[in-house]
């Protein structure tokens, strides 16, 4: 058997396809090709063809993973689960996965660093609940607790209070601190910063 051809793709500029006796036989992305050393006129033999299937598929996948990452930063956790979902075995997972890390779009300390900072500056809440969430996503202890050391709960609880005092039904200290409680404060520290917020509409508890 003989690569009578390789196409660029129309829709898919950034990947080629193969042609093998004059059919269509597999593709590769641009890296994938390059790394390949395949060229148009070399004999593949049976085993050789079920060879470049097969990488074909396997980087069909790298391709989705990238873009999976590409498009909002993950844990190294997620991309796993997405890569299980999409029935990648564990090996290809984990190539998958080194390669990403090599790229730098897959790193723990790097995801949580942004996480917090956004949550932070986005949607204020406490260091329980921010632990909690990017414990969910399977970020190393170490990392979540390195992270949240610096970071007071009063300052930001201050800012969430102010910002929920701007809405009607959180006039009422009950419902407020309902939902304090519900975003990971403890009673102490509610209780606390509402004394020294409260504009008398009011009873604190």
């Amino acid at each position: 058997m003989k690569i009578t051809a390789i196409k660029q793709q129309q829709k898919r500029a950034d990947r080629y396809s193969f042609y093998v006796d004059g059919a269509y036989a597999f593709s590769l992305s641009e890296s994938a090709l390059l790394e390949s050393g395949l060229a148009s006129g070399q004999e593949l033999d049976a085993a050789g063809l079920e060879r470049y299937k097969q990488l074909s598929q396997d980087d069909k996948l790298f391709g989705r993973a990238l873009r999976y990452v590409a498009l909002r930063p993950k844990s190294e956790w997620e991309l796993g689960a997405y890569l299980e979902k999409h029935h990648s075995p564990a090996p290809l997972t984990k190539q998958i996965t080194n390669k990403l890390k090599d790229l730098d779009l897959i790193n723990d300390q790097k995801f949580a660093a942004a996480y917090v900072h956004d949550r932070l500056l986005l949607r204020p809440t406490s260091r329980r609940r921010i632990k909690l969430e990017l414990a969910k996503k399977r970020v190393p202890t170490d990392i979540i607790d390195g992270l949240l050391a610096e970071q007071s709960d009063t300052v930001t609880l201050q800012e969430v209070i102010a910002k929920k005092r701007r809405q009607s039904k959180y006039q009422d200290d009950l419902k407020l601190m309902q939902y304090l409680a519900r975003q990971g404060y403890n009673y102490g520290e509610i209780k606390d910063a509402l004394s020294g917020s409260s504009n008398g509409d009011g009873p604190l508890l």
